[in-house]
């Protein structure tokens, strides 16, 4: 008998990134880290998280911005906590203990990062009965020797177990490689999970893919990583093993872009039809399931199902939750500005200072006003360009 995957809507995940730096090396990498992740945590082959549920935190650049949104996760959480660190992990000049680094974090210099200590009592705060810490940062091995010790989690009341994965054992450098879409140990873990391990069971507990990614990093002549647990929660599914899904199911014809477009269109008319009628939360499912399929292109249907998304829940009260799907949107644009970005950034910074988050609606409206700016003083551009 197959044991249960976490209940996805009883569980979270917290993704967190820090790929830009004022007095450290840049991470590029970190954010197709930060997004692939989030993304396939939501496959429906993978785990099925509700969107809403996958919190990513992009460029932290204080400890509140960190560990708030772990704390409100972890608070909503009951079956399963997943938290994810990507950036440069730092040692303090006199501790030698990990910190997590901000935008402005400088080496050796602790109180200019997240200590992890802090990172460790917020998942601690959580009642789910199930966490998870995956930390993909330079020594993040000294995590594993902050969770053990006399406050242990197994020692705390009220927790089962909980499971840390590093990508790199502590005073090794984890490894970033130029030109590649992803830091090493976070493109193994998605390659893990997105192709599965064939010879292994329908359910891939977290023992599995640590023994998977280790090695693939192995034949690469990569830095291996670590994992600490507490009562064997290593052995409990974490997610669909994808490779066992695929050999039960017939190979069909992969859909051309016809296809796709025509699903697209017909789901956006469907919901736009239930909303006309009345019945927004019908026309809710419906675009969501868009988003989760994958059919759609970054540059133009993507957004435009985000943003109808995003009003639908904002006429059904669900402001937090359009927030995060003009967040994802945001991101989406971030790379690619053009009018669609300009509409995603308007409707984002008016909910962000409708909930009171005056700081970070600046932040997206400065965002379009530099990218605005940026493009109209590009050499040669047009007045068309410049517009989009």
């Amino acid at each position: 008998m197959t044991a249960a995957l976490p209940d996805p809507s009883a569980s979270a995940a917290v993704l967190i990134g820090t790929s830009t730096y004022v007095h450290l090396p840049q991470l590029p990498a970190v954010e197709a880290n930060v997004l692939d992740l989030a993304a396939m945590l939501c496959d429906p082959m993978v785990w099925g998280l509700p969107q809403a549920h996958a919190l990513t935190v992009s460029e932290p650049d204080n400890p509140a911005a960190l560990l708030d949104p772990v704390y409100e996760a972890g608070g909503r959480a009951e079956d399963t906590l997943l938290v994810y660190y990507c950036g440069h992990g730092l040692r303090d000049s006199e501790t030698a203990d990990l910190y997590l680094s901000l935008t402005g974090s400088r080496d050796a210099r602790g109180y200019t990062a997240v200590a992890y200590t802090h990172l460790r009592q917020a998942i601690l705060a959580s009642r789910a009965r199930r966490k998870v810490v995956v930390l993909d940062c330079c020594f993040s091995g000294r995590a594993a020797r902050t969770l053990a010790g006399q406050d242990a989690l197994v020692s705390q009341a009220g927790i089962d177990g909980a499971y840390v994965l590093t990508a790199s054992p502590k005073d090794h450098v984890a490894l970033a490689p130029d030109g590649e879409r992803h830091t090493a140990f976070t493109g193994e873990l998605l390659h893990v999970l997105g192709r599965g391990v064939p010879d292994g069971p329908d359910t891939l507990d977290l023992e599995t893919l640590y023994r998977e990614v280790s090695g693939r990093l192995s034949a690469k002549n990569r830095p291996l990583p670590q994992r600490s647990q507490e009562n064997d929660v290593g052995r409990l599914p974490l997610v669909r093993n994808r490779a066992k899904a695929a050999r039960g199911t017939t190979a069909g014809p992969v859909m051309d872009a016809e296809v796709e477009a025509a699903m697209v269109s017909s789901g956006l008319q469907l919901a736009r039809l239930l909303r006309t009628m009345g019945r927004q939360r019908d026309a809710l499912p419906i675009l969501r399931m868009i988003i989760q399929a994958g059919a759609l292109d970054a540059e133009g249907d993507s957004i435009t199902v985000h943003l109808e998304l995003a009003e639908l829940l904002t006429e059904t009260g669900q402001d937090q939750q359009a927030i995060e799907i003009l967040e994802n949107a945001f991101h989406l644009t971030r790379k690619r500005f053009g009018p669609e970005a300009v509409t995603v950034c308007r409707r984002l910074a008016e909910l962000l200072q409708s909930a009171g988050n005056h700081r970070q609606a600046c932040e997206v409206l400065r965002h379009a006003l530099d990218n605005l700016d940026r493009m109209g003083r590009a050499p040669g551009a047009s007045g068309e360009e410049r517009l989009r």
